[in-house]
């Protein structure tokens, strides 16, 4: 029973993020990401590496935010664990790339950390209101 609840948390956070992530990379900051980023994409994504990686991410949301959420039954737990792992995990990817990477947008570096702590802070916040209400 509670495997079938962890995986019914799982796709929900997953359509979450898939949607919240999506309307933010497609449409609202698509043109600023291709501004500032546009040099270093590839032709063609990778899929699989796209794939794993969020298959990845969104698990590491549900084990860092939603699930110690739900286990001390607070929201505010859930959205600040959220908030932080955004912040850690965006801030790790961008710093390092302007660490190591010639001509990295430092704008990219503020306004991508801080998408990161509104998106995992919604998600998770939207994975434990589903969790706890729905399930």
């Amino acid at each position: 029973m509670i495997e079938a609840n962890l995986v019914k948390i799982y796709l929900s956070t997953a359509v979450l993020f898939f949607a919240v992530d999506i309307l933010w990379l497609g449409v609202v900051a698509k043109n600023f990401y291709n501004k500032h980023l546009g040099q270093f994409f590839r032709d063609r994504v990778n899929w699989i590496a796209a794939i794993l990686f969020y298959l990845l991410y969104i698990l590491g949301i549900m084990i860092f935010a939603i699930l110690p959420g739900i286990a001390s039954a607070s929201l505010s737990r859930t959205a600040i664990l959220g908030v932080l792992y955004g912040l850690f995990t965006y801030a790790t990817y961008d710093l390092t790339n302007l660490a190591t990477l010639k001509d990295w947008p430092k704008v990219i570096v503020v306004v991508d950390i801080l998408w990161g702590m509104v998106l995992c802070g919604l998600v998770s916040t939207g994975g434990f209101l589903v969790a706890t209400r729905l399930l």
